[in-house]
C-alpha cells in the first residue's frame, strides 16, 4: 500500500486533565479536557498547523463542548477507535492536515491517550518518528481501533561503486593530522563491498572536533581523495539558509537521480503530488520518464508543479539532517515553498495555490520571458506596452516578460543594441501586466485560505525585504505575486545584511547560486552559497554526488550532521531497476534565466 495513502501516528501520550490526581471519578469530554489535549505533545495551539482537528472518542460528551475550541475543530465519536477511523478519513479527504486523537477513558477512567496522526507520507518527509500506520482495512467492528502497522520504509539498497561521504573531525590540527593518519590505512585495506557500511564520521563515539574535513568519493578513490583533501578549522558556524528558485530552473529529469533513492525526498514527492489527485500522477510520469512526456517541461502545468514539489522535497532533505535554517528566500514560485517552511501556509493549501496559478495562467494568451544583461535603468527604455520588467535579480541581470509578439519585437532591439539577451524556459508572461486576469481570479480562491504569520524570518522578493505579517495574512498580497516585478536582489541584499550566512539552494540549475556569488558579501567571504543539485542535467549517480557534496559543505561549516539520515543517501533504495531508467534531455540554460 502506498504511503500516500496511508495514515501514521507520529505521537502517543497518556494525560490526566482532572485537577485532583486522586479523584475516581470518569473524565468527561470538557472544554478543559480538550484543552489539554491541544497542549499534550508541549507545544502552543498556534503551533499547531491550521487546519488542526481534534476528534473526541468518549461515552461521555460535556454539553458545553461545541463544535469548535480555542480556533480548531472539535468532533466527537462515541469510541476511540471511531475517532481514529475517522482521523484517517479527514486526513485523506482534505479536511484536516493533523489530527489529534482523544481516547477518553483510555488506559483508565481518570486518563485520555491522546494520538497525533498524520498523512504517513508527510510524517515521513517530516522526519517524525512513526510510531505505525492505521490499519483501516482492518476487519474487525467498525468502532474498534485499527491496528497500527509497522511501517514498511527501510529497504536497502547498498551499491559499494555509489558516492558516499566520508567525514572526520579532530580537537586541534595536531589531532585531525592523527584522525586521519588512522583512516587512510582503513580505505586503503577496506573490501570495497564493505566500503558503504563504514562509519559515516570518525572518530565513532565522540562529539566532532572545530577541525574538519570531508570527502565524497567512490570506494576506489576514497583513499587518495581523503589524502588530498583540506580540513578546516571551524570558529563560528554561519547559520544556513535556504534558497528556493521558480520557473526557469528547470529542466527535463532534475533531481530524479533522488527519488526512490532518499526516503525523505522520496515521501516529500510523494506528499505534494498526492494533493493534485490523477493530475498528480501524470506529472510524476512525465517527470521520471521524460521522452515520452505528454507535456513538455517548459509547460507551465509540469513546470511548477513539478518545480514546488523537488524545492519543498529539497528542503525537508536538509532539516532531515539536522540543519535547522534561521531564513528562507525564495524567487517568486520558489516564495510559495518558502513560506510552507516558514509556516505561513500549509503544504495543502499550498499546492492548491501552484495549481490555481497554473489555472489560471493557461488561460492568458501565451508569451514569454527574457533574462538580459543589463541594469534595470538601461531596459526601460524598450519596454512597451505588455512588456514590463519581470525580475531584478543582480545588479547586470534583469528579466523582461509580456505577450509573445511584443516581447519578441523587445528582443530583437535589444540584440540589435548588442545586449545579451536569451529566452527563458517559460509559456506564460509571468511578472507583466497580462497575467492581470490570472491574478484576480486567484485573488478569489485565496480567500479561503487560512494564513499565518511567519514564524521564521521569511524574505520577500516582492518587497524586496522581510515579509511582513499583514503581507503574509494578505490574499491580495499572493495573488498579485504573478503580475509584479522580482526584486530578488534586494531580498538578498537585505538576508545577507542580516548575518553572515550559508546560503542553500534547494532547487535544480544553481541559478540563485550564481546570482548570489556575485554579490559583495559572498565575493569578501562574509557569506557563502552552496548548491545542492547539478548545474546542468545529468546522471542520476550525478545528483546523489552533488548533494552530498552540499553536505559536506555544510559539515565543514561547523553544523553537525545527523549522521543516519545522510547515509541513506548510499545505504536506502526502493529502487530494483537500473540507475539509467530515468534519462534527461540535455539542456543549457544560462545562469541568468530565471523566472516565474
Amino acid at each position: 500500500m502506498s504511503l500516500t495513502s496511508q495514515s501514521a501516528v507520529v505521537r502517543r501520550l497518556i494525560v490526566r486533565p482532572g485537577p485532583a490526581p486522586q479523584s475516581t471519578a470518569p473524565v468527561v469530554a470538557s472544554t478543559t479536557a480538550v484543552s489539554a489535549v491541544l497542549r499534550a505533545f508541549g507545544r502552543s495551539p498556534e503551533d499547531l498547523p491550521a487546519r488542526t482537528v481534534v476528534l473526541i472518542g468518549a461515552a461521555a460528551v460535556d454539553p458545553g463542548l461545541g463544535a469548535e475550541h480555542e480556533g480548531f475543530a472539535v468532533r466527537t465519536t462515541a469510541t476511540p477507535g471511531l475517532a481514529l477511523r475517522r482521523a484517517h478519513h479527514e486526513l485523506h479527504d482534505g479536511t484536516a492536515d493533523l489530527a489529534l486523537v482523544a481516547g477518553f477513558g483510555e488506559p483508565d477512567a481518570q486518563t485520555i491517550t491522546v494520538y497525533a496522526v498524520k498523512r504517513a507520507a508527510e510524517a515521513v518527509a517530516d522526519a517524525d518518528s512513526v510510531l505505525g500506520v492505521l490499519d483501516v482495512t482492518d476487519p474487525h467492528t467498525p468502532d474498534s481501533a485499527p491496528p497500527l502497522r509497522p511501517l514498511a520504509q527501510n529497504p536497502r539498497g547498498t551499491d559499494p561503486d555509489r558516492h558516499r561521504l566520508i567525514l572526520w573531525s579532530g580537537r586541534t590540527t595536531d589531532d585531525e593530522v592523527r584522525v586521519r593518519g588512522e583512516l587512510l590505512p582503513m580505505l586503503n585495506g577496506l573490501h570495497r563491498e564493505a566500503y558503504p557500511a563504514l562509519p559515516t564520521a570518525v572518530p565513532c563515539g565522540t562529539p566532532p572536533g572545530p577541525v574538519r574535513g570531508a570527502a565524497v568519493a567512490v570506494s576506489a578513490l576514497a583513499a587518495p581523495t581523503v589524502h588530498r583533501t583540506r580540513a578546516v578549522e571551524v570558529t563560528r558556524p554561519r547559520p544556513v539558509a535556504l534558497l528556493f528558485p521558480g520557473q526557469g530552473s528547470q529542466h527535463a529529469g532534475m533531481a530524479a537521480g533522488l527519488y526512490r533513492r532518499e526516503p525523505v525526498f522520496t515521501a516529500a514527492v510523494d506528499a505534494v503530488l498526492s494533493h493534485m489527485g490523477e493530475e498528480g500522477a501524470r506529472v510524476r510520469a512525465d517527470w521520471l520518464d521524460p521522452r515520452h512526456a505528454a507535456i513538455d517541461i517548459d509547460d507551465v502545468r509540469r513546470a511548477q508543479p513539478l518545480l514546488f514539489a523537488i524545492d519543498y522535497a529539497l528542503g525537508r532533505m536538509i532539516l532531515s539532517w539536522g540543519v535547522r535554517p534561521v531564513a528562507f528566500l525564495g524567487h517568486s514560485a520558489g516564495e510559495l515553498v518558502a513560506a510552507v517552511f516558514a509556516g505561513v501556509v500549509g503544504l495543502r493549501d499550498a499546492v492548491a495555490m501552484v495549481r490555481a496559478r497554473v489555472r489560471e495562467a493557461v488561460k492568458v494568451p501565451a508569451g514569454g520571458m527574457l533574462a538580459v544583461a543589463a541594469s534595470e535603468e538601461q531596459l526601460r527604455p524598450y519596454l512597451v506596452d505588455g512588456v514590463g520588467i519581470a525580475a531584478v535579480n543582480a545588479n547586470q541581470q534583469v528579466m523582461l516578460a509580456g505577450a509573445s509578439g511584443p516581447l519578441t519585437a523587445v528582443a530583437d532591439r535589444l540584440r540589435a543594441d548588442r545586449l545579451t539577451v536569451v529566452t527563458v524556459p517559460a509559456t506564460s508572461p509571468f511578472h507583466s501586466p497580462a497575467m492581470a486576469p490570472a491574478s484576480d481570479a486567484i485573488e478569489a480562491d485565496y480567500r479561503d485560505i487560512p494564513f499565518r504569520e511567519p514564524r521564521s524570518a521569511l524574505y520577500s522578493g516582492y518587497t524586496g525585504g522581510l515579509m511582513s505579517p499583514d503581507d503574509a495574512l494578505s490574499p491580495r498580497f499572493w495573488a498579485r505575486q504573478i503580475t509584479d516585478t522580482v526584486f530578488f536582489r534586494n531580498a538578498l541584499d537585505e538576508l545577507l545584511a542580516a548575518d553572515d550566512v550559508l546560503l542553500v539552494e534547494a532547487g535544480p540549475r544553481q541559478t540563485l547560486t550564481a546570482f548570489a556569488r556575485r554579490h559583495r558579501s559572498v565575493r569578501l567571504g562574509a557569506g557563502a552559497v552552496s548548491p545542492l543539485l547539478p548545474a546542468r542535467t545529468g546522471t542520476p549517480e550525478a545528483d546523489r554526488q552533488s548533494v552530498l557534496t552540499a553536505a559536506a559543505r555544510i559539515w565543514t561549516e561547523g553544523h553537525d550532521l545527523n549522521l543516519n539520515a545522510v547515509a541513506r543517501l548510499w545505504t536506502w533504495s526502493e529502487e530494483n531497476t537500473s540507475e539509467d531508467r530515468v534519462t534527461a534531455a540535455a539542456s543549457r540554460i544560462p545562469a541568468g534565466a530565471l523566472g516565474a
